[in-house]
């Protein structure tokens, strides 16, 4: 399977489920600075941030609790956790790539560990 490389930039999430998928505005963080960046300082995200690569994250500087979820290269769910502000996440084996979204989110989307999402924009190599 190719690698997967996307570049900064808007995106679609698109979780599938019953009746039909959930599409999620995206905001992908692929370089180095964005990544670093991710959702600090910041009150909301419209959607959902994807950072990637990544395998783990803090909280650190957050003003609000997080839904996160890590991926693996094939965009499985590997697990699906919420952190409040001021906490460190070990690394995950096998995660490839980083969702974070407001502390609730996920659940409603009906992302959960196991689920395997599509992710479209971001000038996306190797899909």
């Amino acid at each position: 399977m190719a690698r997967r490389r996307w570049r900064d930039g808007p995106g679609v999430l698109r979780i599938p489920g019953e009746p039909g998928a959930v599409e999620v505005p995206l905001e992908i963080a692929a370089s180095y600075r964005a990544r670093t960046r991710g959702l600090l300082g910041r009150t909301g995200v419209d959607g959902a941030l994807l950072l990637s690569p990544a395998n783990s994250i803090h909280t650190f500087g957050m003003r609000m609790p997080i839904d996160v979820a890590y991926l693996d290269r094939r965009l499985t769910v590997r697990a699906v956790r919420t952190m409040r502000p001021g906490r460190l996440g070990l690394p995950r084996p096998r995660a490839r790539h980083v969702l974070e979204a407001e502390a609730g989110a996920m659940a409603g989307w009906g992302l959960r560990a196991g689920v395997r999402v599509e992710v479209e924009g971001g000038g996306s190599e190797g899909r």
